[in-house]
């Protein structure tokens, strides 16, 4: 008996171990269905001159059947943030407590969202899980979720109303697919630089550079026997390959099944050049025997598919032709 209670432990110490061990199913919180509440909520970055965006997120969801509330301090300006930290974390706290609030979704990111991490109190949102939705700087809440066992939405903002909407249709379209509970399929043109491969495995990932700021601490994520997604905006090459380095030497890549590349936009020039393409960046940091994706519609294009951080997923990536991504 003795024998089989530590046999238990050990496993139970085992699945605790550098987070969300890759085997155990996370919970889906429920999908949405017409009379929902969606709380619109600002973790982060400024919304200055930006309520007739907001406005515009609030008139899709409502479209779609939704029923729509803002943060309290939605348009609320403190420097860089929206707002001070305690009044961004109010919000959000009143949105995971709230149980008519079926969906929180972030206005945008930029940064500020690990500031309020560890002011946040789970318990309730533990018991009763939501959608949390965003990208970018809403990586920190994908990851540090992830740990709690909960699956999250890597998708558009309520910023993202700025382009018209005939210009991401897919963007919102996969969205609202992702929200509803509807079967996500992607179809991509393969990249030459893929390396090809078929593969099953949970996906979780986010903004590279929010990523390394997660190492060391309760919300990172481990990826062991999982599918990395990566994408990242404004940064020299030089400083990528930092970043991925740095996660490299964390083990962050030692056992991690495949990879996906998401947009890299608006990658800076520096006056010493490189010397490769942001593709032959990668491939040189990850082991050389994991299949890559290349050139997923993801991340801080125009073109910005949903994904469901923390739900299984099967690879078929190819060199030409093209590649799949469909969510089990």
């Amino acid at each position: 008996m003795r024998k089989k209670f530590y046999c238990l432990l050990l496993i139970f110490i085992g699945l605790k171990v550098n987070g969300q061990n890759s085997h155990m199913k996370l919970i889906t919180p429920p999908y949405l269905t017409k009379g929902d509440t969606i709380a619109i909520v600002a973790p982060a970055g400024i919304l200055k001159n930006r309520k007739e965006i907001i406005d515009k997120a609030k008139a899709l969801a409502e479209s779609w059947g939704l029923k729509v509330v803002y943060g309290k301090h939605l348009f609320n300006q403190n420097h860089h943030f929206a707002g001070t930290d305690d009044e961004r974390c109010q919000d959000f706290q009143e949105a995971l407590d709230n149980p008519s609030v079926k969906a929180i979704w972030s206005a945008r990111g930029g940064y500020g969202s690990v500031r309020i991490l560890d002011k946040l109190d789970f318990t309730q949102f533990k018991k009763h899980p939501k959608w949390i939705i965003g990208y970018s700087d809403i990586t920190a809440f994908h990851n540090h979720i992830h740990n709690l066992g909960i699956e999250t939405l890597h998708a558009m903002m309520g910023t993202s109303m700025q382009d018209k909407p005939e210009e991401i249709a897919e963007t919102i379209e996969t969205f609202r697919k992702a929200l509803f509970g509807e079967n996500l399929l992607y179809s991509i043109l393969s990249s030459k630089y893929n390396r090809e491969g078929k593969v099953e495995g949970e996906l979780v990932g986010g903004n590279i550079a929010i990523l390394t700021s997660m190492l060391g601490s309760n919300s990172q994520i481990s990826i062991a026997g999982k599918v990395l997604f990566v994408e990242e905006i404004g940064e020299y090459k030089y400083s990528i390959d930092r970043m991925l380095q740095s996660l490299k030497r964390a083990g962050y890549f030692a056992k991690v099944k495949a990879v996906v590349v998401g947009d890299m936009t608006k990658i800076k020039k520096n006056t010493t050049p490189w010397g490769s393409s942001i593709e032959q960046l990668i491939l040189e940091v990850l082991p050389k025997n994991i299949p890559v994706m290349f050139n997923f519609p993801a991340g801080h294009e125009p073109d910005n598919r949903a994904l469901i951080m923390g739900r299984d997923v099967k690879l078929s990536i190819q060199t030409i032709g093209r590649s799949t991504l469909q969510f089990k």
